[in-house]
């Protein structure tokens, strides 16, 4: 699978899933969806600044997925390279060296996301 694919595949997968999560029509799943898009609103802080808060949460988490997600709504909400690598910085410090393999895949979706022009 090339590059390109790995993250077309994952817009795809989790479009899908979620659909199908949502489609359970679980009233507290439904209610923690909601809360999940409310919180990355527009607040006390920017969008801009919760989507950074989010990819350094995910980076110290471990999850590649949420923060290929995370990524792609940085470069949306008009978070530059530079931007997003200190805050990549910030959650290598916080996660010291076991966050080092889920960096590599950060740059390595970054990448992916200059050539599509998206950031």
């Amino acid at each position: 699978m090339t590059e390109k694919n790995r993250l077309n595949q994952f817009r795809k997968k989790r479009t899908e899933m979620n659909e199908k999560i949502l489609d359970l029509d679980h009233l507290g799943i439904k209610r923690f969806f909601n809360l999940d898009s409310n919180t990355y609103r527009d607040g006390a802080l920017p969008v801009k600044t919760k989507e950074l808060l989010g990819l350094v949460a995910s980076t110290v988490l471990r999850c590649n997925d949420c923060i290929d997600y995370h990524l792609e709504q940085c470069a949306k909400s008009g978070s530059n390279k530079d931007e997003i690598v200190d805050a990549l910085n910030v959650a290598l410090v916080v996660g010291g060296s076991i966050v080092i393999p889920h960096l590599r895949h950060a740059i390595a979706t970054l990448e992916l996301l200059e050539k599509e022009g998206v950031l």
